[in-house]
C-alpha cells in the first residue's frame, strides 16, 4: 500500500527484500563501497532464515518510489532484543528499565550480525539527497510513532554519511574496530618492516609453526572456489560458535550454501590443508571482497594446530591483500590480538534517537563523556602498538 506524500514521491515499507526486483535494488546498492547492502547479500540473510521475526529481526524496510522507480531505500529491523548487533547497548536497555520506559520494540538501521562499517540510506545519485533523507527520517520518525517502537538506531555506519543523519538530532556514539590498512606495501616483507623486532620475530614464528605442521593454506577467490566448500563454511562457522562464542550461532546453513553461485564473487577463502588430504580442509576463514576493500567475517577449524588461527585470519589473507592491491582489511569483530598483528584501533559510529523526551535528554548528556573515554581508550590502544616507530607514522595505516 503507497501513501502519497507530494505529487512524484510515494513510500512503501516492505516485509523483505525479495519484494523488490534485485536489478532495482542494486541500482542503488552496487555503486557503495560496502558489499552488505546488496540485494543477494540481505536476501540471503533472509531467506536462509537466519533475520526472520523468528529470530527476533522482524524485516521491515523503507522504500521511497517516483512513480515506478525506486530512488531511496534503507535496510530496516524491528527488534525485540540487540543480539547480533555488536554494538552493546544493553546500559541503555538497563537504564530506559529502571525508568519505567520501554525499550524494545526498536528500530534498527544495519545489516544484520554484520558489524562492519558502511551502512547508510540508499539514494539514487539522479536525485537531491539531502530532500530525500529528510524525506525518509521523516518517515521513520512517523512510522516509530504510529508502532509504539522506542528508538531508531543506525550501526556501523559510513562515516561520509554521518553528519548529513546527525543534523536530524541523532547522537553519535563512538566505537572501534581493528582495521588494517595498506599504505602501498609491495610484499609482505614490507608490512613485517612496520613492526619492532620482537614481534618481527613472534610473527615468523607463528608462521613457521604451521610450515611445521604441514598445512599448506591456499587462498581460493571468485570461480576458484569449488561449489562443494561452501556448506562445509557452515560446519567451522558452528565449530567456532559452540567452542567460544554459545549464543551467537546467527546464520544457518542454509545462508552459506546460497552464497553460491550468485554471491561466490564476494568471497574469499582461506583454507589450509594437510599434505594427505588437498580436497578438504582442516581450517578455513571466510572473507568478503569488493574492490580494494576486504571483510573477515568467520573462521574455524576441526582439528587444533598452534598459529592457524593468526595464519588463516590475518598472515596469508594480509599477504593477498598486498598481491591485490587491497587498501583496507577488517578482520571482523572482537578481538584485542588482532593489534598485535598490524591492526590498529580505528574509530566507527553508531547512531541513536530515543523518542522518550527523558531517554533522549539523558543519551544527550551523557554521550559526549562515553564518547570521550572511548577516545582515550582508542588512544592507549594504538600507543602501545608493537610498530617499529622509525619505519612507520600510525597516521600512513
Amino acid at each position: 500500500m503507497f501513501k502519497k506524500v507530494k505529487p512524484q514521491y510515494s513510500i512503501s515499507w516492505i516485509e523483505k527484500i525479495s519484494e523488490i526486483p534485485k536489478p532495482v535494488w542494486d541500482e542503488l546498492a552496487i555503486p557503495l563501497k560496502t558489499p552488505f547492502l546488496e540485494w543477494e547479500w540481505l536476501n540471503n540473510i533472509e531467506k536462509s532464515g537466519s533475520a526472520t521475526p523468528r529470530t527476533g529481526w522482524q524485516p521491515c524496510h523503507l522504500t521511497i518510489w517516483r512513480d515506478k522507480q525506486l530512488i531511496g531505500a534503507a535496510p530496516l529491523y524491528i527488534k525485540g532484543h540487540s543480539y547480533g548487533e555488536f554494538v552493546f547497548d544493553h546500559q541503555w536497555a538497563d537504564l530506559s528499565h529502571r525508568l519505567g520506559i520501554s525499550y524494545y520494540p526498536k528500530l534498527l538501521g544495519m545489516t544484520p550480525f554484520t558489524p562492519a562499517v558502511g551502512y547508510r540510506f540508499l539514494i539514487s545519485p539522479n536525485e537531491d539527497e539531502a530532500e530525500i533523507t529528510q524525506l525518509m527520517v521523516a518517515a521513520i520518525d512517523h512510522f516509530c510513532d504510529q508502532n509504539e517502537l522506542s528508538g531508531c538506531h543506525f550501526l556501523f555506519v559510513d562515516p561520509d554519511w554521518k553528519p548529513m543523519i546527525e543534523n536530524y538530532a541523532f547522537s553519535s556514539w563512538l566505537h572501534h574496530s581493528y582495521i588494517w590498512s595498506n599504505p602501498n606495501f609491495n610484499s609482505f616483507d614490507d608490512y613485517l618492516k612496520v613492526f619492532n623486532a620482537n614481534q618481527r620475530r613472534n610473527i615468523k614464528r607463528e608462521r613457521k609453526s604451521v610450515d611445521k605442521a604441514d598445512l599448506t593454506i591456499k587462498v581460493l577467490s571468485g570461480e576458484e572456489i569449488p561449489h562443494h566448500l561452501f556448506p562445509l563454511i557452515h560446519r567451522f562457522y558452528s565449530n567456532t560458535c559452540e567452542k567460544f562464542y554459545w549464543g551467537s550461532k546467527y546464520l544457518t546453513r542454509k545462508f552459506f550454501e546460497q552464497l553460491y553461485p550468485h554471491y561466490s564473487h564476494r568471497v574469499v577463502l582461506a583454507a589450509a590443508y594437510t599434505d594427505y588430504d588437498d580436497q578438504k580442509p582442516v581450517g578455513l576463514s571466510f572473507c568478503i571482497r569488493k574492490g580494494d576493500n576486504l571483510y573477515g567475517r568467520y573462521w574455524g577449524a576441526f582439528e587444533e594446530y598452534d598459529c592457524l588461527h593468526f595464519e588463516a585470519c590475518y598472515y596469508k589473507p594480509i599477504e593477498w591483500a598486498i598481491e591485490q592491491k587491497i587498501a583496507m582489511f577488517d578482520p571482523g569483530a572482537g578481538g584485542r590480538h588482532k593489534r598485535r598483528r598490524g591492526f590498529p584501533a580505528t574509530p566507527n559510529y553508531s547512531l541513536h534517537r530515543f523518542y522518550d523526551q527523558k531517554m533522549g535528554q539523558i543519551l544527550r548528556h551523557y554521550i559526549p563523556e562515553i564518547n570521550k573515554m572511548e577516545q582515550e581508550e582508542i588512544d592507549a590502544i594504538n600507543q602501545d602498538l608493537p610498530f617499529n616507530k622509525r619505519e612507520i607514522n600510525l597516521k600512513d595505516l
